[in-house]
């Protein structure tokens, strides 16, 4: 696939399937998800979504030869919560797309102030000084996630007959998309996957695995809220993480982690949503989480 239509395809499938995630959402809801939560429980996201992915990413640095583009690849992505397709996998994976649909927002608001200040600090370890604009990084989630979203919105709210017939067909070519430019990805990257480290992708993995179990652990009982939480964590702004390594690092090399990162998330969302539908951990749908 072209590169010239590559960069066409992925943004249309975030586009049609935001906006058809727009149309599920219940803002009541969402709004009663947030108030649900303690302010201790809101300490205990920010630190499972903002600080201890990052730390983790960091540590894995240390202790494996990864080289530092994937280093600075898989920090990136650890910076960068709320995929914008995370609410539609949530959703598609058992779990409470109203809970995740707030977790993404939230991830969404605090990105821009979070993200400059974990980059700025990490890179002062390495001895650079990295600054991200964060009007940039408004820009971008609101482009790709709140400009969709409230279009979605906006469809069921005033054109209700025209949101029902419009969201199977934009759910259904949004997932044709993405699954087109995936694969014109990889195949585009297959080169560079080919000289990656073998740890790469073993040290994504584990990062995703500590996402996972950083939302477990730090936010109580494995109720169906806390494991939707969870999930959400794993599942990272890749291309977000992608954007940035173009544009502000310019240097290609961290991609290859990056997207070894995509695919780990994907097989530990997987296999943690098998478990749950195994009775492997409990998955009663309370309204609260343990502080």
């Amino acid at each position: 696939m072209p590169e010239s239509l590559l960069k066409l395809v992925m943004p249309a499938a975030v586009l049609m399937l935001m906006v058809s995630v727009g149309m599920s959402l219940d803002v009541r809801e969402l709004i009663s998800n947030w108030r649900r939560l303690t302010p201790t429980l809101w300490a205990k996201l920010l630190l499972a979504t903002f600080l201890v992915p990052p730390a983790c990413a960091l540590a894995l640095g240390m202790v494996l030869p990864l080289g530092l583009p994937a280093l600075a690849g898989l920090f990136l992505v650890s910076v960068a919560p709320g995929a914008p397709l995370m609410t539609r996998g949530a959703a598609k994976r058992g779990f409470n797309m109203q809970m995740a649909a707030s977790y993404q927002v939230w991830g969404a608001l605090l990105t821009p102030l979070m993200i400059p200040v974990l980059v700025a600090a990490a890179s002062t370890l390495y001895g650079h000084g990295i600054w991200l604009s964060p009007l940039k990084l408004m820009e971008i989630v609101a482009l790709q996630q709140f400009a969709p979203l409230l279009a979605g919105l906006a469809l069921v709210h005033w054109w209700p007959p025209i949101a029902n017939r419009l969201q199977g067909p934009l759910n259904l070519l949004g997932n044709l998309f993405l699954t087109t430019g995936v694969v014109g990805l990889l195949w585009k990257l297959g080169p560079a996957l080919r000289q990656v480290s073998p740890w790469v992708p073993v040290a994504a993995l584990l990062l995703a695995v500590v996402c996972m179990a950083a939302g477990l652990l730090l936010l109580g009982k494995g109720t169906q809220t806390v494991q939707t939480l969870a999930v959400s964590n794993v599942n990272r702004h890749v291309g977000l993480a992608m954007l940035l390594s173009g544009q502000d690092f310019h240097n290609p090399r961290m991609i290859p982690a990056i997207a070894s990162y995509a695919l780990a998330a994907v097989l530990v969302m997987t296999v943690f949503a098998w478990i749950v539908r195994r009775g492997g951990v409990a998955a009663t749908d309370s309204s609260k989480v343990s502080p």
